[in-house]
């Protein structure tokens, strides 16, 4: 479990205030100019070194992300947070946004000069109001005391931080749709080689990294790689904002050591499952995205990257979903289901024409109609889709459908035999 002094977000629940006195207190811009005196690469390599995954929900190395940048590029470079946060049981950017902003702009500057940007562009989606008017407030502190804009902090390097509002669209999560979006165009992922670390916004070299990666990135910086690597497990270091929602008695944000136990997380921090431990059905443990596990993988699983890819999952973006007894489990992933295949661009034909298909299919089962054979089918399909397109939008449909069928097929199975019966005594 995470001790209190390796807490990064200290005032995550918003006890505080976000203004930029507090956040001083709190230890956001505090030797920001010595760190700048540093050169780029060494910020870098210290960021490779604390192990630091991203938060977004893929982890990719953020330290080896930066690296690609072409250092000696005579295009401009591009800083993009991606604050477009969309993904269902997910809830922790915003917090972040509306309770620590200084700590994100903190986490702006340095990236920003790690990789050579001037610029800085925050994505935040269209329907975070107050969060968005809370983080130009933000801004306009940080610029009234020279810590943004030109010779920021009193280090010679210049940063200009950009506030984009999207039109809330849950593909322009995907990092190239969010580069379609803020050229103007529709959000639509880009076909990859290239990557945005050489051809991104406009063209030029850029990188995008989730909001809550970038505001860990000033804290580890001044404890120290080492600091951050011992936290967590091997490959799974540091610590991670998790998102408790769902059948629990305290859903809530909270900070915590990658590798706790999932059960562990959800009894100390949420209160339990309602109705107690054994009347859990099943967990999402990383947003809606991510195939979901049963009670027996629930009770001794870790809260890590490799942890949950070795049970079928995913970490994702931490959004811990609880569903206990009383959850209508097919209804549940029918819902979900739609979701994903009212948010597709439709760019791919596996995902445009797929994601409607299992929809329909899932709807189907949820009024009984339909055979054995179909479940079959629908995972054959499903297969089909993911891998098969040019973001993860159609790994996102499928894996709730897979993790369903793999786990939960009897409640199928009794559905369609039900609804079968009945039509034979009718």
């Amino acid at each position: 479990m995470l001790k209190h002094q390796d807490h990064i977000f200290q005032n995550l629940n918003g006890y505080n205030s976000y203004k930029l006195i507090e956040a001083k207190k709190r230890g956001d811009w505090l030797n920001t100019k010595e760190i700048l005196n540093k050169k780029p690469e060494w910020i870098i390599d210290e960021i490779k070194v604390s192990g630091l995954r991203g938060r977004g929900g893929a982890g990719f190395p953020t330290g080896l992300k930066w690296s690609f940048i072409p250092v000696k590029s005579q295009l401009p470079k591009y800083f993009i947070v991606n604050a477009d946060e969309s993904e269902p049981g997910t809830c922790k950017d915003r917090d972040i946004i509306r309770n620590e902003p200084h700590k994100l702009l903190e986490g702006c500057l340095l990236s920003s000069y790690a990789i050579g940007a001037n610029i800085c562009y925050i994505y935040i989606r269209g329907e975070f109001y107050n969060e968005a008017k809370i983080l130009q407030n933000a801004i306009d502190e940080a610029y009234g005391k020279g810590f943004l804009g030109k010779n920021a902090c009193k280090s010679s390097w210049n940063l200009d931080i950009i506030i984009h509002r999207g039109a809330g669209a849950y593909i322009a999560g995907e990092e190239t749709a969010l580069l379609e979006s803020l050229e103007g165009k529709k959000a639509q992922p880009r076909l990859k080689p290239p990557y945005p670390a050489t051809v991104g916004l406009y063209g030029c070299p850029t990188n995008v990294n989730n909001v809550e990666t970038v505001a860990v990135i000033p804290t580890i910086l001044k404890k120290g790689a080492g600091w951050f690597s011992n936290l967590g497990n091997v490959n799974n270091t540091g610590s991670k904002i998790f998102c408790i929602s769902g059948h629990v008695n305290k859903p809530c944000n909270v900070e915590e050591e990658l590798g706790v136990p999932l059960k562990e997380l959800i009894e100390k921090h949420a209160g339990g499952v309602i109705g107690g431990w054994n009347n859990l059905l099943a967990i999402i443990p990383g947003g809606s995205s991510v195939p979901l596990i049963p009670k027996k993988v629930c009770d001794k699983v870790l809260m890590d990257f490799d942890s949950l890819e070795k049970v079928h999952s995913s970490l994702g973006t931490g959004g811990v979903i609880v569903m206990n007894k009383s959850t209508d489990l097919l209804k549940a992933m029918t819902t979900i289901s739609k979701f994903y295949k009212n948010e597709s661009c439709g760019q791919c034909t596996p995902c445009r024409e797929g994601t409607g298909w299992m929809w329909r299919v899932m709807e189907r089962f949820s009024n009984g109609e339909g055979t054995i054979e179909d479940i079959d089918t629908l995972y054959e399909v499903s297969k089909e889709v993911e891998g098969h397109t040019i973001c993860a939008l159609g790994d996102a449909s499928a894996w709730p459908i897979q993790g369903f069928i793999r786990h939960f097929r009897p409640i199928i199975e009794k559905k369609l035999s039900k609804n079968n019966f009945k039509n034979k005594v009718a």
